[in-house]
């Protein structure tokens, strides 16, 4: 049974990092206007090229910086925050009694896996270091960028719980920190590394956002609703 304890503290909480709808309406406008720009070879894939030039140029991936720069897209790399989105579910799961960090987790996942690799297969965009001069082709897989996407959700999810079930501050501090500094910092490094183009991160960005607003919703529509009925219900 779910204890009424796995409830919020306080309704303020429950929305602890949802974006607000303006972010939401940016988000989608950006992301439409950088993705029609690209589909009809506008201005930004020039510019998407003359910054892979700059950085080709540095060769990152053959100096003594590439392993700290490679590091640093891990903020992003969906290893990395499964692990510690598996100890901090485990956590709650373990001192609150609850499953429903673990369902969110998995429902934004869910969403962030379809979303992000429909993009990537409908529109086929191929990544700077592609051979041949190939911008869309049915291998292309870069667009958009899937670990900048999964930075803004998933670090945004971490966020939520750690606000909501009223973790240590220092421990809220940190999933604040990394729910702001690893998407930008994802970003800047893979394309640093020419891993991206910069629409790319552009566009992962709008997806990671659209999508943790959609996860908000869906929160406050089925998920912690089930819960308090739950918490409701007498015990046998």
């Amino acid at each position: 049974m779910v204890r009424a304890a796995e409830l919020p503290h306080d309704s303020r909480v429950v929305s602890a990092g949802r974006p607000p709808w303006w972010l939401l309406l940016v988000a989608l406008v950006a992301g439409s206007l950088v993705t029609l720009d690209l589909l009809t070879r506008g201005a930004l894939e020039r510019m998407d090229l003359w910054v892979s030039e700059i950085v080709s140029d540095w060769d990152l991936e053959a100096s003594v910086a590439y392993p700290v720069v490679w590091i640093v897209t891990q903020l992003g790399g969906r290893g990395t925050i499964l692990v510690v989105l598996a100890v901090l579910v485990g956590h709650l799961a373990w001192r609150r009694r609850t499953w429903l960090p673990l369902v969110r987790v998995l429902v934004a996942l869910a969403l962030l896996t379809f979303a992000v690799y429909a993009l990537k297969h409908g529109i086929g965009r191929t990544a700077p270091a592609f051979p041949g001069s190939f911008f869309f082709h049915a291998d292309g897989a870069s667009f958009p960028s899937g670990h900048v996407a999964n930075a803004v959700l998933m670090w945004g999810v971490a966020r939520w719980q750690a606000v909501e079930y009223d973790l240590p501050v220092r421990i809220q501090r940190t999933f604040w920190l990394l729910h702001i500094a690893g998407p930008v910092a994802t970003a800047v490094a893979m394309v640093s590394l020419d891993f991206h183009w910069v629409t790319d991160a552009v566009v992962g960005a709008a997806v990671g956002v659209l999508l943790l607003g959609v996860v908000h919703t869906l929160d406050a529509l089925v998920l912690s609703r089930w819960v308090r009925a739950r918490a409701g219900r007498p015990s046998a």
